[in-house]
């Protein structure tokens, strides 16, 4: 079945407000089993919402339309679907009566306009709205059914969820699941090679490949009359990734992050872990302090931009840095073992690098970084050499760093 997605208002096309509806609303359909094709953004204007609705109700079976349902003059998108799908307005009672005792509850005053939100289309199915004014409508044609919602998100998704979702769920009760396996220390290009042939056979469940920095997750989804039976469907390509993905593979989980999952090891291993940032200034402490519960297990961090600051609280060579320079696979080494040793840490970290946009040589370009790791009395160093602006350049030494400290975590043979 395919449903088609229009979100009404002039403030959307401007920018001044983001369109979360849409994201909210995308992700409902497809887990019902949905499909959508197109989405669509118009103004406060009747002509141009009138053309798109007579086009959107030739092409989709169902058409959701939000925003545009308040009792202004420039609210529109109730008259012209109703007129799209050949509906005149009347007057609901149990709506206005809504409408009064909400307004009342909320100490505001009642104006003539109010009473336009509770006329609705003849015949139509009338969403009572417990969170505003605004009652949503359902109008079902022969061949099209349209869906109206309001704008607010907090009115728009009580009304979805408790009303809209079920709805649906009975037009359309097959269900669609995902699961998403994240991967780190290794890269799209080869992620996308070694799974080509699931890709090429894909049927259901599906899976789709999403590049993050440093990172890439799969995503499986899979088609069927309920939720059990999806996740089964899911499980044999699930175990398949793990027989070729192994260690790479940091959770299986979608709210899991790839700092939680280092703070899952660290627990486990009784280790605990400290900083050592140059280029990327604290950015990799701010992601580890994200994490509930990480307080127990990173003990301290070091931003040491300068030499003097690397030589007096790292104690990094004065040597090295004038034989070497800053940013080498030395210093990184030594900011790793000093952060480690200064901080009584189990693990230390030292990043140092070349961000830009200036600073960059022939012989050290921008976006030369050194990571080292540091764990009890084992140090590893690797060399990247990123490309971007200065803010992605950044982001991606954190993201190196943290694939470099779970690499370590668990290549750690003393536990």
């Amino acid at each position: 079945m395919t449903v088609e997605l229009i979100c009404v208002g002039t403030e959307l096309l401007l920018g001044n407000i983001v369109n979360t509806n849409a994201a909210y609303l995308s992700e409902k359909c497809a887990a019902l089993g949905l499909s959508m094709y197109y989405q669509s953004v118009v103004g406060d204007n009747p002509k141009r919402l009138e053309e798109l609705l007579e086009t959107a109700k030739e092409r989709s079976e169902i058409v959701i339309l939000c925003g545009g349902l308040g009792p202004t003059q420039d609210d529109l998108t109730k008259e012209t679907a109703a007129k799209a799908m050949g509906k005149s307005l009347v007057m609901d009672e149990r709506a206005r009566e809504e409408i009064q005792k909400y307004l009342v509850q909320m100490h505001h005053s009642i104006t003539e306009n109010n009473w336009k939100q509770a006329m609705v289309p003849e015949n139509a199915l009338v969403l009572y709205n417990k969170n505003g004014t605004a009652p949503g409508i359902i109008m079902e044609g022969e061949t099209c059914t349209m869906i109206l919602l309001p704008g607010p998100p907090g009115e728009l998704i009580p009304m979805f969820e408790q009303q809209v979702y079920p709805y649906l769920h009975k037009l359309q009760p097959e269900v669609i699941c995902s699961k998403m396996v994240k991967l780190c220390g290794v890269g799209e290009s080869r992620v996308e090679t070694e799974i080509l042939d699931l890709i090429e056979g894909q049927d259901n469940p599906t899976i789709a490949t999403y590049a993050k920095t440093g990172e890439v997750h799969l995503r499986i989804t899979a088609k069927a009359e309920d939720q059990q039976a999806a996740m089964r469907l899911i499980q044999p390509m699930e175990e398949e990734l793990y027989r070729r993905f192994g260690s790479h593979i940091y959770t299986d989980e979608e709210s899991v992050t790839l700092e939680e999952a280092i703070l899952a090891l660290l627990k486990e291993r009784s280790l605990t872990l400290s900083t050592a940032e140059s280029c990327t200034g604290g950015l990799l402490s701010g992601r580890l302090v994200n994490v509930p519960g990480i307080s127990e297990y990173f003990k301290e961090g070091y931003i040491t931009y300068s030499n003097e600051a690397k030589e007096k609280l790292l104690h990094v060579s004065h040597n090295t840095l004038q034989t070497f320079g800053a940013v080498s696979h030395e210093t990184a080494k030594e900011m790793a073992e000093g952060c480690k040793k200064a901080a009584a840490s189990d693990i230390g970290i030292g990043i140092t690098g070349i961000a830009g946009p200036d600073g960059g040589t022939k012989e050290k370009p921008v976006g030369l970084v050194y990571i080292g790791c540091c764990l009890r009395e084992k140090t590893y160093v690797k060399e990247f050499r990123f490309r971007g602006n200065r803010s992605r350049i950044r982001d991606c030494s954190v993201a190196q760093a943290l694939n470099l400290l779970r690499s370590a975590i668990l290549e750690d043979t003393d536990k």
